[in-house]
C-alpha cells in the first residue's frame, strides 16, 4: 500500500512538473476580435456606439523567474466606432474603422501554471482610416471634413488582462484604452476622442 501511494504521488508530481512551463521561453500566434468604442469626446455633439474589428499577430513569453515575466506582442488591430452627431450645421451618421499596428509590452504575473495576469503600456501606430457615411442627408462637405481630419499617428495606451493556458492553447482577454486623444495637431473640427476596447483572442504556443 505504501509502495502504491509513493508511486501515485510520484506520478502526480511528474505531471505537475511537465505542465508547469512558467520558466520557459515561449512564442505564439493569436487571432480574435476587438469590441471597441471611443470616449472623452470634446467640442461637438457626438454620440458613439461600439463596433467589432479583427486582431491578429504574434507574441513572446519571456520568463524573469517562475512567477514573473515579460510578454511583448505585435498585433494588427482594428478599432473604431459608430457615431451620430452634428457637424457644419447638420447631422451625420458615421462608421469609422481604424487599422493599427499595436505593440504591447506587458508585465506577466504567473501565480499558478495555467494563469497569467498581464499589465503594461501599448504603443499604437495608425495604418489606415476608413469612414463610412450611411445617412443620405450627410453633405459632401461633412465627408470631406472627416476624410481630411488630422488624426494622431502615434498613440500610447494601457492594457490589463489575463491569459489562460491549456497545454499549447492560450485563451486571452484584454481591456485597453488610449492615454492621449486622436487629435493630431489641434486644428481638427471633427470630434476628439480616445479609443477604448475589449479584446478576446485564441492563441497557440510553439514550445
Amino acid at each position: 500500500m505504501i509502495l502504491l501511494s509513493s508511486i501515485g504521488l510520484s506520478n502526480i508530481y511528474a505531471q505537475d512538473s511537465v505542465s508547469d512551463n512558467r520558466s520557459k521561453l515561449k512564442f505564439g500566434l493569436k487571432i480574435g476580435g476587438n469590441y471597441s468604442n471611443v470616449y472623452d469626446s470634446d467640442g461637438n455633439s457626438f454620440d458613439s456606439d461600439p463596433k467589432f474589428g479583427v486582431v491578429l499577430g504574434g507574441f513572446a513569453s519571456i520568463p524573469l523567474g517562475k512567477t514573473l515575466g515579460l510578454q511583448p506582442e505585435i498585433l494588427f488591430s482594428q478599432k473604431g466606432f459608430k457615431a451620430t452627431g452634428i457637424l457644419l450645421g447638420s447631422t451625420y451618421d458615421l462608421t469609422r474603422t481604424t487599422n493599427y499596428l499595436d505593440i504591447p509590452l506587458l508585465v506577466s504575473l504567473k501565480p499558478i501554471p495555467n494563469l497569467s495576469i498581464l499589465i503594461g503600456p501599448e504603443y499604437s501606430y495608425l495604418l489606415k482610416v476608413k469612414n463610412e457615411f450611411k445617412n443620405g442627408s450627410t453633405s459632401i462637405l461633412q465627408e470631406q471634413e472627416f476624410d481630411n481630419d488630422n488624426i494622431r499617428k502615434n498613440t500610447l495606451g494601457f492594457i490589463i488582462g489575463a491569459d489562460i493556458n491549456i497545454d499549447q492553447l492560450v485563451i486571452s482577454g484584454r481591456l485597453g484604452w488610449d492615454l492621449v486623444n486622436n487629435n493630431g495637431d489641434g486644428t481638427s473640427t471633427t470630434p476628439r476622442y480616445k479609443n477604448a476596447w475589449y479584446q478576446f483572442t485564441l492563441g497557440y504556443l510553439f514550445m
